[in-house]
C-alpha cells in the first residue's frame, strides 16, 4: 500500500508544471515560517516616488503585481526562458516591461538609468546593477541563503553538495561594496518549511533545481522510497529555510 502512495505522489509530482514562482499546485501540503521582516513592505516604503524600477527575476511577475501601484517606467527581467512569456502576458498589461536574459547578466539594459532595483531570490551580479543604477539609486534584495534546504540533501544525497553555501550577508554585502554600494541595511535568519509528503518534495526540488544539480525521480526512486517511509511515520518533514536581505545604495 506504501508503495503504491508513493508511486501516485511521484507520478502528480512529476506531471505538475513549475509556472512562475506558484506553489499553488501543492496547495497546503508546503508552508514556510513566517519571516522577521515584510519584505514587501520594504520595498513598497522604497519605492514611492521613484520614478524607473526594475525588478530582477520576476518569475510570472507574480510578486511584481502584488506591489500594487507601480512607477510608469517599469521594467522585469527573467532569466528562465519558458517564465518570459507568462510575465509578459501578466505585466505588459500594466505598462511593465519585460526583458528576457542570460543568468545575472542585464545586458541590453541601459546605463544609469534606474533610482532602484529589486531582487527576490535571483542571482545578481553586484556589477551588473551598479552599471544600470543611477546614483543615488537604491538596491533592495531577499536572498536564499546557502544553508536552505539542507536537510533535504542530507536525505536524498550520499555526499552534501550546496554549491552556495557561503552566501548570506556577508558574502553578498561583500560583492556589493567591492562594487562600489554603501550597504544601509542587512538581516538573516533561519526558519523552517513543512512538506507534507514525498510528492511536495518532489515538486519542490522541480521547481529548485540548484538545490540537488541533476535531481530526477528515476536517480534518486530509492532514496525517496526511504524518505517517504520516514514522513509516512513522522506526518511529513520540516526543512531548514535560510533567508536574508540587504539594503544598498549607489552614492
Amino acid at each position: 500500500m506504501d508503495r503504491a502512495k508513493f508511486d501516485r505522489l511521484v507520478l502528480e509530482a512529476e506531471s505538475l508544471s513549475v509556472i512562475g514562482w506558484d506553489w499553488g499546485a501543492v496547495g497546503d501540503r508546503y508552508s514556510e515560517s513566517e519571516l522577521p521582516w515584510e519584505y514587501t513592505e520594504i520595498v513598497r516604503s522604497r519605492i514611492t516616488g521613484v520614478e524607473r524600477l526594475l525588478d530582477m527575476g520576476t518569475g510570472g511577475g507574480e510578486w511584481l503585481m502584488s506591489l500594487g501601484d507601480l512607477p510608469a517606467e517599469t521594467w522585469a527581467t527573467e532569466a528562465w526562458e519558458p517564465n518570459v512569456p507568462i510575465a509578459k502576458k501578466n505585466l505588459e498589461p500594466l505598462g511593465v516591461r519585460v526583458v528576457g536574459v542570460e543568468e545575472d547578466s542585464l545586458a541590453g539594459l541601459p546605463d544609469e538609468f534606474f533610482n532602484c532595483v529589486v531582487n527576490r531570490h535571483e542571482s545578481f551580479d553586484s556589477g551588473e546593477v551598479w552599471r544600470v543604477m543611477k546614483p543615488g539609486g537604491v538596491f533592495i534584495s531577499q536572498q536564499v541563503g546557502g544553508q536552505d534546504a539542507r536537510d533535504l540533501n542530507e536525505a536524498l544525497e550520499d555526499e552534501v553538495r550546496l554549491p552556495y553555501a557561503e552566501w548570506g550577508t556577508e558574502l553578498a554585502s561583500g560583492q556589493l561594496e567591492g562594487a562600489g554600494f554603501t550597504v544601509l541595511e542587512s538581516s538573516s535568519t533561519v526558519g523552517e518549511y513543512f512538506l507534507a509528503d514525498i510528492g511536495a518534495v518532489v515538486f519542490y526540488l522541480k521547481a529548485t533545481p540548484w538545490q540537488i544539480e541533476g535531481f530526477s525521480v528515476d536517480s534518486y526512486r530509492e532514496r525517496l522510497w526511504e524518505l517517504h517511509l520516514r514522513m509516512e511515520k513522522e506526518g511529513g518533514i520540516w526543512v531548514t529555510m535560510d533567508r536574508f536581505f540587504v539594503v544598498a545604495q549607489k552614492k
